[in-house]
């Protein structure tokens, strides 16, 4: 390994270890409890040192937005995969329709986003809460937020209905989880009612 390369392993090494401490902070003491100094002594580097990565707090809310996405991305094409898998295996005896599929991956991706809401509430907040400097539905949106859009679209697309445009479709839904997301955990709705509501979302927007 060249000198160079070695430079840059550590470079990107350090990188990982600021965002993963900004997160651990956050979602342990919540965003405000994320300081440039906090962080400094947490890692054992001078401030000069993480101000060479980022240039404040507002970049490292953007760098932990792009790592949730991914995961998010990740979790929910997860979901719908076991979905499909389930609904393959259920049809192989019982000769399931397609309908039941497309049902089976709209609910488990649903469930899937909420369920990632819910455990990485400073995550979920760094991507759609708080400003972190990032383009949202643009030619220079970040890859990974196009990607975990993607992966809302794969499995929404396909039950917009005749004439609906898959895109509009999977933003109204997507609105409709960021809502239940944020007003179950602000505590304006009942958690013990979440399963229910996706059932009604998915039975009232979805055509199946």
């Amino acid at each position: 390994m060249s000198v160079q390369e070695r430079k840059e392993r550590e470079r990107a090494g350090r990188e990982r270890l600021i965002v993963a401490t900004a997160r651990e902070l956050a979602e342990q003491q919540g965003w405000d409890a994320v300081t440039t100094r906090r962080l400094a002594e947490r890692i054992e580097y001078s401030q000069p040192v993480l101000y060479s990565h980022f240039r404040g707090k507002r970049e490292i809310i953007g760098a932990v937005a792009l790592e949730g996405a991914a995961e998010m991305a990740v979790a929910l094409r997860a979901a719908t995969s076991a979905a499909t898998s389930a609904g393959t295996s259920a049809a192989t005896s019982a000769a399931t329709s397609a309908a039941d599929g497309s049902r089976a991956r709209v609910t488990a991706l649903a469930r899937a986003y909420l369920d990632f809401a819910a455990r990485n509430p400073a995550v979920y907040d760094a991507m759609f809460q708080l400003d972190g400097g990032l383009a949202f539905a643009r030619e220079d949106t970040p890859e990974p937020l196009k990607d975990a859009f993607a992966a809302l679209l794969e499995s929404l697309g396909e039950v917009a209905g005749d004439g609906v445009h898959p895109g509009l479709f999977t933003e109204v839904f997507w609105a409709a989880l960021h809502g239940l997301a944020t007003l179950t955990r602000a505590g304006r709705l009942p958690p013990e009612d979440t399963g229910r509501r996706v059932e009604l979302l998915v039975d009232r927007l979805a055509v199946i």
